[in-house]
This record gives C-alpha cells, structure tokens and sequence, in this order.
C-alpha cells in the first residue's frame, strides 16, 4: 500500500466524498553520480558566489525575484510561507467537461484517489456517472502549500487526479514557424492524404502500455552488469563526516508540519503546536543546558549539608 499524500474530500454540490491521495507515478531514470577520475572520490555540489567565485554558507543567501536587468525584490521566508494558499482538505469540483478538450500537453503528474471513512458507495457513485457522461470533473486542489488545477478521471476501479499546468506554464505556438492548417493551406495533394491515411490504418492499434520499455535504460544496465561481472567495478573510500556542520536552521519546515497535521486529522492541540513551532536546539546547547543543571544541583546540595 503506498503512502498517504494527503486526505480530504470530492466536493460538488452538496456531495462530499471522503478519499486519500497516492502517488500513480515513479522516477526510474538511471542515477548517475559524480566521481573524481583520479581518486573515485565523490563529487558534490557547492554554492559559489558568481562574482567572486567564491564559496558561502546557507545562512548568507536569500531569495530574490528579478525586477528588471539589475535589480532583485527579495523575499523572507516568512513572507513567502504567508502567501502560500491554505489548506482546505477538498478537491473542489468547479465543472465537467469533455476529456477531449483538454489538450495532453496540460497534462503533470497522475495522483490515485481512493475512498475512506466508508465513502465506498458514494466514490463509485461518481466513478459511474462520470463513465456514464464521458466526463470528467475539473477542480481545484492544494497540495503541499502549492494550488493545482486538476483533472478527476474515472480509470478502471479508480478515480484519478491528473494535475494541469496553468494556462502561462504552456508556451504559445505563435513562436514557432509551423505550416498553415489545412490540406490546400499546406499544399497536401488528395493522393497523399489518402496513402498516409491507409499507413496510419495499417499501424494502427490498441494500446497497451507492456509493449513498451525504457530501451536506453535496458542497454545501459545490461552493460552494468557486464562491466560489473567482468570485474569492472572502482572502489570508492566512504567520506567522514564533515566536523563543524552548518548549524540547524530555525526555519519551520511548513511541509512536514502540514503532512503531520494531515495525518492527524487536522486537529492539533495548541500545546502541540507551539511544540512543532518551537525550533529543536542543537546538540551542543543541550549538552550545555544539561551541565549547567547539573551543576546547580551540586551547589543547592552542597549548601543544603
């Protein structure tokens, strides 16, 4: 059973339908690390100052959004996690449309809805309605402090949500030279229309999604494997760990706190969150905290005898 994303409910109209969110996709690229040639060692990433080139430490950058050539507004954290969108636990169902009108290139990332709280009945309710009108629901969402437009599809036994990209994430055709539309606009002849259409019927069939396979992913680890049998195989000496780390940030990680919440129904004590809220203190303050009492106590029992 996958992980939980987030729970909440189908609303339209008055209809309100209990579900969870799961994850329907996966990464499976190949995962390239960086090695140094000479040494096999690991090769990681800093954050270099461009114009010194230089080295800086987490705590010297901010966010900036570029206003003009040379100039930048520069956000908090604090300001940019007030302006994320609320939480509201429902997929907000504004309208149905046609499933053809909208174009695949609107199309992110597939989500699977199933029901909970003995919302069985009423999830199926809107599965086969919306089979039965060849429609789908277009909503709203927000998910992980991020509003989507998304698509509520009827697939199989389950309902789908299939985040959209907002209209400005598309860009426009108009940049691109393309020829007209039409057949007489392009100067397409009627017999090559009529040979590329017979083609077209001849290669054309059902789709199934096991007649196709990452082949580039194949060959490469199929050469792994031959590299690896053969003997091929670099030994990479474990980094230490680094002395003198960054100190912990004091920035509250919202994510975490609203996965948490979500978890729990979304009804935390307040006691509880002032805990959440209350940045952790580092190892070395506790160590210091903790002697310090320590030696209180001695004191107090020494003036005591």
């Amino acid at each position: 059973m996958p992980r939980t994303l987030w729970k909440g409910a189908i609303s339209f109209g008055l209809v309100h339908i209990p579900v969870g969110l799961y994850p329907a996709s996966r990464e499976d690229d190949i995962d390239f690390d960086w090695l140094d040639r000479r040494t096999m060692d690991p090769v990681g990433y800093k954050r270099i100052n461009k114009r010194t080139g230089k080295e800086i430490t987490k705590e010297h950058i901010v966010k900036g959004i570029a206003n003009g050539a040379h100039e930048y507004v520069v956000l908090s954290d604090d300001e940019i996690r007030n302006a994320y969108p609320k939480t509201t636990q429902t997929i907000e169902i504004e309208s149905f449309v046609q499933a053809s009108e909208i174009p695949f290139v609107y199309l992110e990332r597939p989500y699977y809805l199933a029901p909970i709280n003995k919302g069985d009945k009423v999830y199926a309710l809107l599965r086969e309605t919306l089979l039965a009108a060849g429609r789908i629901g277009l909503a709203r969402v927000v998910i992980q402090t991020k509003q989507h437009l998304a698509a509520l599809v009827p697939v199989g036994p389950a309902l789908m949500l299939n985040t959209l990209r907002w209209p400005n994430e598309i860009r426009p055709w108009d940049e691109l030279k393309l020829p007209p539309e039409g057949t007489k606009e392009a100067g397409i002849k009627p017999g090559e229309l009529s040979m590329a259409q017979a083609l077209v019927d001849d290669m054309s069939k059902d789709f199934n999604p096991d007649d196709y396979h990452d082949e580039f992913r194949d060959a490469v680890m199929a050469l792994v494997d031959r590299k690896r049998e053969a003997g091929e195989v670099h030994a990479v000496t474990p980094l230490e760990s680094a002395e003198g780390s960054a100190p912990p940030s004091n920035v509250i990680d919202l994510t975490e706190l609203l996965k948490r919440s979500l978890a729990g129904g979304g009804k935390r004590k307040a006691a509880d969150k002032d805990e959440e809220a209350a940045p952790a203190k580092p190892a070395a303050a506790r160590k210091r905290a903790s002697a310090a009492s320590s030696s209180t106590g001695v004191k107090k029992r020494k003036a005591s005898s």
